[in-house]
Order: C-alpha cells, then structure tokens, then sequence
C-alpha cells in the first residue's frame, strides 16, 4: 500500500511503500544537518523512498544520485524525485559494487545494529537492511566512501552513541576524519539518543561540535 506523507520542514510530498522502510526522525535531522553548494555532486548512500536526496536537492547540487539494493524502493524513490520536481541519477547497486565518478558529498543514514543473533533481526528484507548491519558494515561504509569521495569532499552520517567509537576508529583507518559533530538529545532523557557526524576526507582536521539539539 502506498500512501502519501510530508517531509518536515519542506514543501515536499513523499510517496511510502508500508511494506518498506519509513523515514523517521533521524532521516529528518540528517536533512537537516546537510550543507549542500550549488556545485557539489551528491550520492545517498541507500537511498531507500529518497527522502535525504530531497532534503540534499534544497542545496541546488549540480549532480544528485541515489543508490539502493533494492529495484522496488528505487520505483518508489523515481516517483518521488518525479514527484517533486527533481532531477537525480539513481541505481539499484550494493555499494561494494558501485562504480562513479567520485562525489563531492556523500549521505547515509546506515544501519545501526551489528549482531549476529538473527531472532533480533527483522523478516521484512527492506527493514533487515536498513536497521542491520548484514549488507552494509561501518568498515565497508568506510572504506568505500573514502573510494567515492574527491580529496576533502564529506561524509555525512546519523548514527547511535554507543557506536562512536566505531564511528572514529573505522574513519580513520579509511583516511576520514571527524569534522563536525552535533549531539541529539530526547527532552526528557540524560542520555544522548543521536549522533550527527560530518567526516572529510583527509588525513586530519579539527572537530566542531554543534550546539546540542533536544527534541
């Protein structure tokens, strides 16, 4: 079943498959966290209904790609980008096997969970890959972003604290390094539940950390 919903913070529609995974918070503050310029050449790293490449196209890039395992979520991603207007290359591709000319900005909203116990995993294959790391592991995200990405280009991420340092570790063993980093808070809660993290694609580089965000 399709139905249509509204991404926050824009003037866009959004076609969802309810068989299919839904952006959700993180998908919004992901938007939300993205510089795009006029010139950058942009990949959506599963790229799922396209929501974070409608978020990117409010930059105005002079390229915008999506890539997903799946042909059914890239169907639905085509009609959002006809949807609304947009121009975008997309592809059904794992991105181990994905071959371009390199971005000038990479987005992915990952999966968060890594285990191998597969009773805490989803049946539904659009919500296993999305939330799993079966498909797509941090090292793999890593090393083949620093493959896709110009020379001082971005990586931007939205991910769980307690994975950070995975999150650190990893990037710089593929040659990215933190640049920019935002922590997201629930009102209510002591804890951190988000991490927005902007990575670039050198050797070294200073961190700025953001304002905290409380939703």
């Amino acid at each position: 079943m399709i139905k249509t919903d509204y991404l926050p913070n824009t003037s866009f529609s959004i076609l969802q498959d309810s068989n299919q995974y839904h952006f959700n918070s993180d998908t919004t503050l992901l938007g939300q966290f993205l510089k795009i310029r006029r010139k950058d050449h942009v990949l959506d790293i599963g790229c799922n209904s396209g929501a974070l490449m409608l978020y990117a196209s409010l930059g105005h890039p002079s390229l915008l790609c999506g890539i997903d395992l799946f042909e059914e979520t890239i169907e639905i991603a085509k009609r959002n980008m006809e949807l609304n207007h947009i121009e975008a290359e997309l592809y059904v591709s794992d991105l181990k096997d994905f071959q371009h000319d390199v971005f000038d900005v990479l987005i992915c909203n990952p999966p968060y969970f890594s285990t191998n116990k597969q009773s805490l995993k989803n049946d539904n294959k659009y919500k296993k890959a999305a939330r799993h790391e079966d498909y797509l592991t941090l090292k793999d995200l890593f090393y083949h972003s620093n493959r896709l990405l110009k020379d001082f280009g971005y990586l931007y991420l939205v991910h769980r604290p307690e994975r950070f340092n995975d999150l650190i570790v990893e990037a710089r063993r593929n040659g990215l390094s933190l640049c920019e980093l935002q922590i997201v808070y629930d009102k209510k809660a002591k804890k951190s539940r988000t991490l927005l993290l902007k990575y670039r694609k050198s050797k070294s580089s200073q961190v700025s950390i953001l304002e905290p965000l409380y939703i």
